[in-house]
């Protein structure tokens, strides 16, 4: 049986990282133990590696159905960028292209091999199914297999067939947006056999969230964009029409801008897609139509212009941003207008989870009005907690005032649990407030303990009390059950073992709420993080990128950009540590970089400006010009001495040196047999003295520096 040290082996070689996320090695356990598994993870969480890495590990192929030809088509130019070979199944293909993939795939050439659900569940398939030497099956984007989910797909209902047809093969399903219900139907849909489910940290801290009011919303973006000078963006709008005016009055103000819609050919669809993907085009403004199949590492940020429909959307859509890890950005427009018009949209769909669909959008309304961290409320949202404020969002760096709001919110709780958790809000409310309509009196609820505690507090700020208690993760809302509340492991901390609950003053709430109506904030510029460097990296990656048509991040991602800019490697084993950098990236890219790294170091050096490694490299390339430690001090203004330190770190540093010149094979030999015969620490005095003085101080350098590599 496979071992996560040779899964491990794997990540390095093919992804060029030295360690596992969280959770990703215990998910990959337990697909070697051939357990069904259900993984919710983060966008830019790692997903992909916990099928990938098993797939090029083990004997045979891996099936992943993947719900988009874009999708499939980035995920295998990836894989391919490192080395793995991979290859699609779509209507993209014509029958010839088909043929050879499938040839692939018998003799063994293919070890992942990406299909859409469509073509799955076709009876053409099933035979080449039976044929293949399958060791894996996996669902992404599992979410659209339930109606329960935000993106539902009735082709994912077929799926179930696999475990029916093909029961002692593994299968995991994988998504980053499902919240409790979803996740159950999940499970019961495609059959699973006693899954273990992992659900990862959904906390994406690299992202900053910022709500503001609706009002001059273009005139924000523009200010927005000119924060984020030559960052790739996206802007979700609500409608086609307002993307294409979006990305037209963008456009006049000579910012590199397309529309991307549904009601395009797919001909345009697939030139925005591409340009956007290869940095052709800076910003797209787009329906939900974009996104789900863009597999770009270095967005830096996302903006949405409307309200989206609902948590699982929005927190999908923030995460195409920053899915290197690096430092970026998430801005969302709000107006009551935009709930009125989305309310209007699920009711007009005549949807058969309507009730559930518009309980929902309240939640992503109360998340965009809350003064309360928004990380925090987006966690609880799927069931994490954070137990502090984030920092990183505009409530946490503009905070609100708050007070012990701990009696109130055990009323509120109490009434949840005498009522049997069988009420949802507005009825709890009427509850709390001693209400004698019908239905109370009836169901025997102004007969509970807490029944009237609550009239002191008006039914409006009651509302954004119980608001406050559920983007805390006080209650959960249980949409599968006609929307009544819940209690969680934190509701019942705060009712029986004196926890503290912090809330917003209601005066606070309404002071912001009409501050927004007559202003819009300024945003002060944001420190940039890139310096000079990471640009001239960047513009050596574009050109690769379009020399190769491939994307940018598909050469390297911003974060490792950013770790090259930080550290400036100028030796295969810094450039090795990058992360991101495998073995196949070295080998392609590796001495392009370094070249460009050395160049910029003795550019900086030669005007006088002072930074790490400089002198290093300057002595180098006058050594390398063939001058000696005499006249290279002679030329720099530097001691002998000094340059010999230069030469040995260069040396250890696998630059090519040799040391012969320097120092004699039987000096080395005297010198490693002296130190052979000590204990380390090495003192280079010690050394001198063992040596009778004989051998010159620089000498030893170069001795030790040669004897640590031969260990």
């Amino acid at each position: 049986m496979m071992t996560v040290d040779f899964a491990k082996d794997a990540l390095k070689k093919y992804f060029g990282y030295d360690n596992f996320r969280p959770m990703q090695s215990e998910i990959i356990e337990a697909i070697y133990a051939k357990t069904d598994t259900l993984v919710l993870m983060p966008t830019g969480g790692g997903k992909s590696v916990c099928y990938q890495i098993p797939a090029v590990t083990q004997e045979g192929v891996c099936l992943v159905v993947s719900p988009l030809i874009s999708l499939m088509k980035d995920q295998v130019e990836g894989l391919r960028a490192n080395g793995v070979p991979a290859a699609y199944l779509n209507s993209s293909l014509n029958s010839a292209e088909q043929n050879a993939v499938e040839n692939d795939l018998f003799n063994g050439n293919i070890k992942l091999l990406y299909v859409s659900p469509e073509k799955l569940v076709s009876q053409s398939f099933l035979p080449l199914l039976k044929q293949a030497k399958i060791n894996l099956f996996a669902i992404d984007e599992a979410h659209c297999i339930s109606s329960w989910g935000h993106d539902f797909r009735p082709e994912y209902k077929k799926l179930r067939f696999l475990k029916e047809q093909f029961s002692d093969i593994p299968l995991v399903a994988l998504t980053a947006t499902a919240d409790k219900v979803t996740r159950r139907d999940i499970i019961q849909q495609l059959g699973l056999q006693n899954p273990r489910v992992f659900i990862a940290s959904f906390d994406r801290p690299n992202i900053s969230l910022n709500v503001r009011p609706g009002q001059k919303r273009f005139e924000q973006i523009l200010a927005f964009i000119q924060q984020h000078a030559n960052q790739a963006g996206i802007i979700y709008c609500l409608s086609r029409k307002s993307t294409e005016d979006l990305a037209s009055k963008l456009r006049e103000k000579r910012i590199d801008a397309a529309a991307y819609h549904a009601g395009l050919d797919p001909a345009t669809r697939s030139k925005v897609q591409e340009d956007f993907i290869k940095d052709d085009v800076q910003i797209v403004c787009a329906t939900i139509a974009f996104g789900m199949g863009i597999d770009k590492s270095n967005v830096r940020w996302v903006v949405h212009y409307n309200l989206p429909k609902n948590m699982e959307s929005y927190y999908q859509e923030i995460g195409r941003a920053g899915r290197d890890g690096a430092r970026s950005d998430a801005l969302l427009f709000y107006s009551f207008r935009d709930v009125m018009v989305m309310r209007e949209i699920i009711s007009n769909n005549q949807s058969e989870n309507e009730a559930v669909q518009l309980s929902k959008l309240e939640r992503i309304q109360q998340y965009a009005d809350s003064l309360i961290c928004r990380r925090k409320i987006l966690l609880n949202y799927f069931g994490e907690n954070l137990d502090s404020d984030c920092g990183n969002c505009d409530v946490c760096k503009n905070p609100p005032q708050h007070f012990d709001g701990t009696i109130i919110a055990q009323k509120a709780l109490s009434a949840v649990a005498r009522a049997k958790e069988k009420v949802g809000i507005r009825l709890l409310i009427d509850i709390l407030r001693g209400s004698q309509r019908k239905e109370i009196i009836e169901l025997g609820y102004d007969r509970i303990k807490t029944y009237g505690m609550g009239a002191d507090i008006s039914a409006y700020d009651w509302q954004h009390l119980m608001a406050q208690l559920i983007n805390l993760g006080l209650l959960e809302i249980a949409y599968d059950q006609r929307n009544v509340l819940k209690l969680t492991s934190l509701s019942r901390a705060v009712l029986f073992e004196s926890k503290k609950v912090q809330l917003v003053r209601m005066a606070d709430i309404k002071q912001r709420q009409e501050a927004e109506k007559n202003k819009v904030k300024k945003k002060s510029v944001k420190e940039r993080v890139r310096d000079e460097l990471f640009e001239i990296l960047r513009k050596l990656r574009r050109d690769i990128a379009q020399k190769s048509g491939i994307p940018p991040y598909l050469v390297f991602s911003d974060a490792s950009l950013e770790q090259m800019a930080a550290s400036r490697p100028v030796t295969e084993f810094d450039f090795s540590m990058i992360s991101g950098v495998g073995e196949k990236k070295l080998k392609q890219y590796g001495q392009i970089f370094m070249s460009k790294i050395k160049e910029f170091i003795g550019d900086k050096a030669s005007a006088g400006t002072t930074i790490q490694g400089a002198t290093q490299l300057q002595t180098l390339q006058l050594y390398n010009r063939g001058f000696s430690p005499e006249r290279i001090a002679m030329e720099r203004g530097i001691s002998e001495q000094t340059v010999y330190d230069h030469l040995v770190k260069m040396y250890a540093k696998d630059q090519k040196i040799d040391i012969k010149r320097f120092v004699s094979s039987s000096e080395i030999k005297r010198i490693m047999e002296v130190v052979a015969s000590l204990e380390p620490p090495y003192k280079l005095r010690q050394i001198y003295e063992a040596l009778n003085e004989e051998i010159p101080y620089y000498k030893i350098r170069f001795g030790l520096a040669y004897y640590y590599k031969k260990r």
